[in-house]
This record gives C-alpha cells, structure tokens and sequence, in this order.
C-alpha cells in the first residue's frame, strides 16, 4: 500500500546527467501518494544537454509525472537555473500542471514560499560560466566516484562520497551555505513567511532560524544525485525523508555499458568547450 503524502517536494534531480539517481527515486515515486508535488528546480538538466545522455531510466521519470498529471496530482514545476530555458514559459499551465518560477502556499494558516534558491547564488549572478564550469566538474566527479564505488563494494567495503568530502573540507563550500540560508531567512522573515523551502545547493536541511525577531523555518529538499532525499508535508508537520544510499544506482548499466574512457573524454571536450 502507498504512503499518503499531502505535499511533496523534490528538487535538484538533474535528469540527463551521470549522477541522476534514477531509479532510487522511481522505487521512491512508486512507494508513496502525493497529493500535491513541487518540483523544486534542476528536474532536467538542460545545461547538460548536448552530451546527448538520456537513457531509459531517466525518461521512466518524465512517464510517471506525465502519469500523474493524469491521475489528477497537482504539479508545479518550479524553475532552476539547470533549467532555466523553462522560466520563459512562467505561468503556462495545462490542467493541473504548472510552470512556476516560485510558489507561495498557506499551510495552517502561514505562508509557505517555495522557489529553488539559485538567484541569492552570486556565482549564477555575476559569473555564471563559472558556475557552468563548476557543473561540468561536479559531473567528472560523480562518474570517477560512481567507478570508485563500484570496486569498493566488489571488494567488500562501504560506499564513499568524494563530492561530500570535497564540500565539507573547503571551508569556503560551508561559508557560502551558511551565507545561502541567512540570506534566503532573513528575505522570508521580511516577507512574512513562516517556512521557506529551496534546494540549489544540495544541502538537505530542516531548522527553524530566528531572523529579525520572527521565527522561521527553512528547508532544503536536498537532491537525487548524491543525498537522495525528497520533502514531505503531513498533518502540520515537515519530515525530510532520506532514501537508503545503498539502494542508489551509483553505477548505472547504462554508465557501465558505455566506456568509461568515452565518458571521461566528452566531459573533457565540455571542459574546453565552455573555458577554454
């Protein structure tokens, strides 16, 4: 029986490219009922495009929205910047779907806004072939790790996250997530808003902040590439939920299925494509 969920969000999925965790979050999508499902931003990873990968699993993602849209679900699609080609397309609607690049909700009496985060990124704002650069990296990374764990587990041992260790030994990465929240909070506290909820910066996250004498409570959905972890609103109350890591795709067939050399050499090519 599937679990009933009023609100669902998820953000941050990056479909199309080699670290989407696709079929974890299929296994997750066919285990509960959402009513209400917010696509926090970076669903498609548009930026990624031209490396013409969109295998099978990935596109199993797009049929079940597409299928819940016809089963009646409420869906907004809420614009990233790795999708932010669908921002022109503010307000279209079909149905019960809806492109959005932000969203305010009342829950229980108090406003919710909902919005991906990436325009309080001064990366995005003033550099953003930077942050393309930094895309491209992340992408490189994944794949070296998702090899890593491969022979690791044929080995016998635990998974382990490069990305993880990178981002949390550069005091600058937790600087600038610390900067990220105090700024989206105080913006909310402003505003009025009780609960603000983003994703961006693939840091899954629930705490409640007091900015300007108001008390606020900020959430970040986190994302399907390397946390696994998805939103979920029930009687009053927020719970993160955190999908089991050793049930995620680190190495995919299809990644496995292709040379790992051509792999490595097409995100090169992008390197000097984009910076050089």
């Amino acid at each position: 029986m599937k679990r009933p969920i009023e609100i669902l969000v998820l953000s941050d999925i990056h479909l199309g490219t080699y670290g989407c965790q696709s079929k974890a979050l299929l296994k997750y999508l066919k285990s509960i009922d959402p009513k209400t499902i917010i696509l926090n931003g970076d669903i498609i990873d548009i930026w990624q495009f031209n490396k013409r990968y969109f295998p099978k699993s990935h596109t199993k993602i797009v049929k079940y929205f597409l299928n819940l849209i016809q089963d009646g679900k409420t869906i907004y699609y809420l614009t990233g910047n790795h999708d932010e080609m669908l921002r022109k397309f503010n307000g279209f609607e079909l149905k019960n779907f809806k492109i959005l690049n932000k969203k305010v909700i009342n829950l229980d009496g108090h406003k919710a806004w909902f919005f991906h985060g990436d325009v309080f990124d001064v990366s995005m704002k003033y550099s953003k072939w930077l942050a393309k650069l930094g895309g491209v990296g992340y992408d490189l990374l994944i794949v070296i790790n998702s090899v890593l764990n491969f022979i690791l587990i044929k080995m016998g041992y635990q998974k382990y996250s490069l990305s993880k260790k990178v981002k949390n030994g550069v005091k600058g990465a937790i600087k600038f997530i610390n900067k990220f929240e105090e700024t989206i909070v105080e913006i909310a506290s402003e505003r009025g808003y009780k609960y603000v909820v983003c994703g961006h910066i693939h840091q899954p996250n629930i705490k409640t902040i007091i900015s300007k004498g108001n008390e606020v409570v900020y959430l970040n959905s986190g994302d399907w590439i390397e946390n696994l972890t998805a939103l979920e609103y029930n009687n009053g109350q927020w719970n993160l939920y955190q999908h089991d890591q050793n049930d995620s795709d680190d190495i995919d067939k299809d990644i496995v299925e292709k040379n790992y050399k051509e792999i490595n050499a097409e995100l090169l090519n992008e390197f000097r494509i984009n910076v050089l």
